[in-house]
């Protein structure tokens, strides 16, 4: 009788050691985090668009967020990156009445306005390169209403500044590099200019993870998008602390039947283009989306809150999955 009881006492060691998170609760400072969503999402920033009064108050305002962290920019210039981009003629109808209301866009020249990624680094042990990116831009003023984009993304530029502070005194093996871009509402064309203007061979990326609309799900449900690509990726994942949300996977499988295919929803669609690993965290689309209604107000901060730390956790697995197990 006395075996089986030692037997029995194995395998209830052994199945409550498997059944343990492998990643620890971590504490991040969530006051910051929620003010610099306020700030981000605030009226005064009129929506964020695109080579706007708005979007450039909300570069500087990031910039100075790295800065007061005391977060290294990524280029010699600073942690702004400006990138000019022109608007032909077959975007005036749409782009130059939101620049410039009130006025005939179809009697004036091609349009160019100026751009900028917002870029900043923390140096690790190798030279690859996790990125870890979020637009910023939103859709601005339509019809005299501002689109503030809390949730759409202001909560990813937000959690950007949260990340870097977490990770600032500490040493991870890889670069991370702090990515909040520019003009995904206009076919990522900032991300677009990063990725073209990288300033290390993009052979040197192990990997981009992308935070875009992780605020704001009443299901407490989080996605990792992205494994259907690379399904080995998924084991960094395995047992890690969610905070008590659900975690869930897919949205990245073409032709999938009942569920919208993500890869090319935001900016981790210019990494995938360019056989770069992605993983985009993302919730699926509420009612305020892309509506003057995706305010601070209407976020879920304990949910907002969770998942930030969820991806914090997430990068930390990453950063030791693919260093010691995949020697990238």
């Amino acid at each position: 009788m006395m075996k089986y009881i030692y037997l029995f006492c194995f395998l209830f060691c052994l199945s409550t050691v498997h059944g343990q998170k492998t990643s620890e609760k971590i504490e991040i400072n969530e006051d910051m985090l929620l003010h610099n969503l306020k700030v981000i999402s605030h009226d005064s920033l009129e929506g964020r668009f695109f080579g706007t009064v708005g979007n450039y108050k909300a570069q500087k305002y990031i910039a100075g967020q790295f800065d007061s962290l005391g977060v290294e920019p990524l280029i010699a210039s600073g942690y702004i990156q400006e990138f000019p981009y022109t608007f032909k003629k077959e975007f005036r109808q749409e782009v130059y009445p939101v620049l410039n209301p009130g006025k005939d866009y179809m009697n004036v020249p091609d349009t160019t306005v100026t751009g900028g990624n917002v870029l900043a680094v923390i140096k690790g042990k190798t030279n690859k390169n996790i990125i870890i990116t979020a637009h910023f831009d939103h859709l601005g003023i339509i019809d005299g209403e501002i689109f503030n984009g809390a949730d759409d993304n202001a909560a990813g530029a937000s959690a950007l500044i949260s990340i870097a502070s977490y990770f600032k005194d500490r040493s991870p093996k890889h670069n991370l590099v702090f990515a909040a871009v520019d003009a995904e509402e206009i076919n990522s064309l900032g991300c677009q200019y990063f990725l073209d203007n990288f300033p290390f061979p993009i052979e040197d990326i192990a990997l981009n993870i992308n935070m875009d609309m992780i605020a704001h799900n009443d299901s407490r449900e989080l996605y990792a998008s992205g494994y259907y690509h690379n399904p080995t990726l998924k084991k960094a994942l395995d047992n890690i602390e969610t905070y008590d949300l659900k975690l869930l996977f897919g949205h990245d499988k073409p032709g999938n039947i009942g569920q919208d295919d993500w890869t090319y929803s935001s900016d981790h669609r210019v990494f995938f283009a360019n056989d770069i690993p992605y993983v985009y965290f993302g919730v699926e689309d509420h009612e305020d989306y892309h509506q003057s209604t995706d305010t601070f107000e209407n976020i879920n901060p304990e949910f907002y809150i969770s998942a930030v730390k969820l991806i914090i956790n997430a990068i930390e697995s990453y950063d030791s999955y693919l260093y010691e197990e995949v020697g990238n």
